[in-house]
């Protein structure tokens, strides 16, 4: 199979459910240019490489792949003092130093130097939030749940809307949105269907919608300063200054959406790997100190981000004897790289207890995720509580149905049957 045919497979929605053989395919040639001249980098020592390479850029402008559909600048008047919100990038499309300098920016009210106690704090409401989602799922009496609508999905979005001050009452919109952002970015020849013409469509009405919407809160936070991250970034000063107003908007989308999505996927993926592996659940359950270790394991087999198709090269640059050409995109494939059995004896084999585990689910360099220590903290918890609580689940289908896309990969839903649920 020749790299352009492996890369038009795992682009198929068909595929979702199981990329990994193309991924394998790939990484026969570590990078390689395949369809519209994108170089896809697949092997672990080579992307580890390029996600430190400064000649590597991020700024979403560069290139010809950008992530999401563009949403429209509101224009500047008297009466909207905040500008150019739609021309700003937010810290994961952009390159040092303003890179480097929002991500200090909304550091300080996230984590350490600065705000060192704001995750910590968190555990008691989250250990609430689980217990009470399972609380809910019990007092309904069913055999049959839903990992992702019932359990997955309701935590982090509650956790993240708190850090950052965004109305829960609004979920059901955003989340309309934030799906059909996901749907419409399709790299896969559905893309060329009427139908995939339609998501695509969609996702740019979307795209704009959810833009207004936290252009809305900042400039209600601007007003009326309130509770969060967000009113602070809008607000506060700090060793850096104040966020450009332009570039809050940006930021916080990516922390909202990032902020929950991908650990919708990981928690989901936790509850489908431990199930697809007969003991596996049984060993977690009786000896929980394995449950971080496992979760690790997890991200590194099914990574919640499997690509991110922002990047390009600012420089003609050379690497395992292929030279990426200035200007080309680049898709770091954090998914295969993941499986390389260069880097990790049996890839495709779930190993709770594997020790070398320096995967790239988090990503690297300088874009590593944001949120991975609040992340780790709510699937730490998530899967502990639902180990604990949750007697004898089973699968009801697998592989599940998978959304469609083929960036932030996870399950549509997740049904199992279970025999109850323990107070």
């Amino acid at each position: 199979m020749t790299p352009d045919t492996a890369y038009a497979e795992l682009m198929k929605f068909e595929n979702r459910a199981d990329p990994y053989p193309f991924f394998d395919e790939l990484r026969k040639t570590p990078v390689a240019r395949v369809a519209n001249g994108i170089y896809v980098v697949t092997g672990y020592r080579e992307l580890m490489a390029l996600a430190h390479d400064p000649r590597v850029s991020s700024d979403s402008r560069r290139s010809t792949a950008a992530l999401q559909p563009a949403a429209k600048a509101r224009p500047e008047s008297e009466t909207n003092p905040m500008e150019a919100y739609g021309s700003a990038r937010s810290m994961i499309n952009s390159d040092p130093p303003d890179h480097d300098r929002a991500r200090r920016q909304a550091m300080q009210f996230f984590g350490p130097p600065h705000s060192p106690d704001l995750i910590p704090k968190m555990e008691p409401d989250i250990q609430r939030m689980v217990n009470a989602l399972l609380d809910k799922a019990k007092a309904r009496g069913n055999t049959r749940i839903d990992v992702v609508d019932d359990y997955a999905y309701p935590l982090p979005v509650s956790v993240i809307c708190n850090v950052l001050g965004v109305p829960l009452k609004d979920e059901q919109r955003f989340h309309v949105w934030v799906s059909d952002v996901f749907e419409g970015k399709d790299l896969g020849p559905e893309a060329a269907t009427e139908e995939g013409k339609r998501r695509s469509e969609k996702a740019r009405a979307s795209a704009e919608a959810i833009t207004e919407y936290m252009i809305g809160l900042v400039e209600q936070f601007a007003r009326e300063p309130g509770e969060g991250m967000l009113s602070k970034m809008v607000n506060e000063d700090g060793p850096e200054g104040r966020m450009p107003p332009g570039e809050v908007v940006p930021n916080a989308l990516l922390l909202l959406v990032a902020g929950h999505d991908s650990t919708v996927n990981l928690i989901a993926h936790c509850v489908l790997t431990l199930l697809r592996n007969p003991g596996s659940f049984e060993l977690l359950r009786g000896r929980p100190e394995l449950i971080p270790g496992a979760i690790e394991e997890v991200l590194r087999l099914q990574s919640s981000v499997q690509f991110f198709p922002s990047r390009s090269a600012t420089a003609d640059i050379e690497i395992n004897g292929t030279v990426i050409p200035k200007g080309s995109p680049i898709f770091l494939m954090y998914g295969a790289a993941n499986r390389d059995p260069g880097r990790f004896p049996n890839p495709n084999q779930f190993d709770p207890e594997r020790r070398d585990n320096q995967h790239l689910g988090w990503a690297s360099g300088i874009h590593t995720c944001f949120g991975g220590p609040l992340a780790r903290l709510e699937v730490n918890i998530a899967l502990e509580v639902f180990l604990r609580r949750v007697v004898n689940p089973r699968l009801v289908v697998d592989p599940p149905p998978y959304r469609r896309s083929m960036i932030f990969r996870g399950p549509r839903h997740l049904l199992i049957d279970i025999d109850g649920i323990r107070d």
